[in-house]
């Protein structure tokens, strides 16, 4: 793979993706407006493939779009550390443990509200629709 250009087609089946993902990247600047042909095709370096799966992975990780691409900023940049990285990755988790923490209580309050449902009866006397229609409203952040 190594040395020859790739079409976007080629592109997309080898990093797993469609080519929309493709187009979207290089509006967002994820990755860099390809050459052309004289037929106006796009001509990708295979080194594209690899961005691709970076930033698919990334975002398996969690990774925004837009913090995807800041690490691939620390990536290419020769001057930056890897401490920069490893603090994005540790904001990264402290963002996912609040995220579980706040999952976490959902699921106790929902717990409360099916344990507090006994009733077969008319969903008119559900307690649970009943709790989430008069639930207090919680002030904004």
């Amino acid at each position: 793979m190594a040395g020859r250009s790739m079409q976007i087609g080629q592109v997309a089946a080898e990093a797993g993706v469609h080519v929309q993902t493709l187009r979207y990247y290089e509006r967002r600047g994820l990755l860099e407006a390809p050459d052309r042909t004289s037929g106006g095709f796009r001509l990708y370096s295979p080194e594209t493939v690899r961005i691709i799966r970076f930033i698919k992975r990334a975002q398996e990780l969690g990774f925004s779009l837009e913090e995807t691409e800041e690490l691939l900023r620390l990536k290419d940049d020769q001057t930056s550390t890897c401490a920069e990285v490893r603090a994005a990755a540790r904001a990264k988790v402290d963002e996912i443990d609040q995220k579980i923490e706040s999952l976490q209580a959902m699921r106790e309050a929902l717990d409360v509200l099916v344990n507090s449902c006994r009733s077969n009866g008319s969903t008119r006397a559900c307690p649970i629709l009943e709790s989430i229609e008069h639930a207090p409203r919680k002030a904004k952040r």
